[in-house]
């Protein structure tokens, strides 16, 4: 888990599940067309980012975590290149799909500007045809469609989500709250996992905080985003459960 990035920062990798992200143009794209999809594209990843205001849903599913380097808060799906809520192409009906999977193919791409961002689409993306009669338009007459609007008031308000959730990041990393960790993990059949290059909230620093902070952060919502995050540490046992119920011929794919 030592390479988790998003796409709302410069980088020097792809994010997860993005091949060919490129601005979307009503010139460029004018016949492009979007398919309907299932998870699949979501099968090997063993986290996704998550943003604060997903906390107390992913919290009931997911070991939350926050990914080195940047303290990026993720939800951790697997014990190795394997979603163990994905299965068939399908995310398991009992766990909260996170935002981060539900706008794909879309995505912001920075401008160049300061603080400027536009549309994206994966051209790399299974669900998308440039050419045909099939899925839905992207444009028509030169003016984006309703599903492309959509598509952009759900990036926009993931977008604003994330640069609320790096403040908060930012505050855990100020008051020097977060420790190293790496957990592992032994299968009833003598399997062995480790998961390394993250961080978590230390609970003895957390309750240490000086009663202004307290006080501040709990104005603010931080307060019980911590405790999503340290009471979802539990579910670290939920993954070994999956992961031992894998069939044989599924654990060595």
């Amino acid at each position: 888990m030592t390479e988790v990035m998003t796409d709302e920062r410069p980088q020097t990798a792809l994010p997860p599940f993005y091949r060919d992200p490129r601005p979307l143009s009503s010139e460029a794209h004018a016949a492009w067309r979007l398919l309907e999809g299932d998870a699949g594209f979501a099968a090997e990843a063993a986290y996704v980012p998550v943003v604060a205001s997903e906390f107390a849903r992913s919290a009931q599913s997911y070991p939350l975590v926050f990914a080195m380097p940047g303290a990026v808060p993720v939800a951790v799906l697997g014990l190795e290149r394997r979603n163990l809520f994905v299965r068939d192409g399908e995310w398991t009906r009992e766990s909260y799909v996170p935002a981060y999977v539900r706008r794909y193919p879309f995505g912001f791409v920075a401008t160049g500007e300061p603080g400027h961002f536009i549309l994206a689409i994966d051209a790399g993306s299974g669900q998308v045809v440039e050419t045909g009669e099939a899925g839905i338009a992207l444009f028509e007459g030169g003016e984006p469609t309703e599903r492309t609007r959509q598509a952009l008031a759900f990036c926009d308000a993931y977008h604003a989500e994330s640069e609320m959730t790096r403040a908060f990041c930012a505050a855990l990393a100020e008051k020097d709250l977060l420790t190293e960790r790496r957990a592992d993990a032994t299968l009833p059949d003598g399997r062995t996992f480790g998961l390394q290059g993250f961080q978590i909230v230390d609970p003895a620093k957390f309750d240490a905080l000086d009663d202004a902070t307290v006080l501040d952060w709990h104005k603010r919502g931080w307060l019980a985003l911590v405790h999503f995050h340290l009471a979802s540490l539990d579910r670290f046992q939920l993954l070994l459960a999956r992961q031992a119920g894998l069939d044989p011929e599924e654990q060595d794919a």
